[in-house]
């Protein structure tokens, strides 16, 4: 079933961040556009400034060739970018997954993608990518494409769902298993009891959630 995910990624993580240090203040969003090795999301909008040099403001970063003003409406600017490739970041993995951009928007706290996968398992892939190349994307919303949300993902938090996906992508619910408790939560930065409690609440809302009329319990 096709699935859309929402991943963040820090600030400083991604070729157009380096604009916060100078305009700390803007939000950058990037044009939808399916990836694609010839054209590559080629325009964003810039908003929030009044910056006379808005291209000026673009540090060099080794993600990017080369940044182009194409029009400008008082505050909002257009500009269309030429990415290199042969950098690793949410883009390259993109377009090495075949995974549409739906939506990406920046601000001086963090990158937000929101990405489609055909299936659960693209998204897995994509997600599994980023961990390889060190890129740090953090999960944050996974769903079907299903016209109300149901009530197991409306049960489960966010940590919850981060640590579930995971434990299912390194192969923790297999038999036998192929990750340890320990390892998951070192790939997430948190304790191994962390990682157990994340694991068991998330599955207790999922059972909670899905069991035909399951008795809560009084605790």
């Amino acid at each position: 079933m096709a699935t859309e995910a929402t991943f963040t990624v820090p600030a400083d993580q991604f070729p157009l961040g380096t604009v916060f240090a100078q305009l700390p203040n803007v939000t950058v969003e990037l044009e939808r556009l399916i990836p694609s090795r010839d054209v590559v999301i080629p325009y964003f909008w810039v908003r929030g400034t009044e910056a006379e040099d808005i291209e000026g403001e673009f540090a060099d970063h080794p993600g990017v060739k080369h940044i182009q003003l194409v029009d400008s409406v008082e505050n909002e600017y257009l500009l269309r970018v030429e990415w290199s490739l042969e950098y690793d970041d949410v883009l390259s993995v993109l377009i090495e997954a075949d995974i549409p951009l739906i939506k990406a928007t920046g601000t001086n706290r963090q990158w937000t993608f929101d990405i489609r996968g055909d299936t659960r398992s693209d998204v897995a892939t994509f997600h599994s990518r980023c961990r390889e190349l060190d890129i740090p994307v953090t999960l944050t919303e996974l769903h079907a494409l299903t016209p109300v949300e149901t009530e197991t993902e409306a049960a489960l938090t966010d940590t919850q769902q981060e640590a579930l996906v995971l434990a299912y992508e390194r192969g923790y619910f297999e038999s036998p298993r192929e990750v340890t408790m320990e390892e998951l939560g070192d790939e997430l930065g948190i304790s191994q009891q962390a990682i157990a409690s994340r694991l068991r609440r998330g599955m207790k809302h999922i059972l909670g959630s899905t069991l035909p009329e399951t008795k809560k319990p009084n605790h």
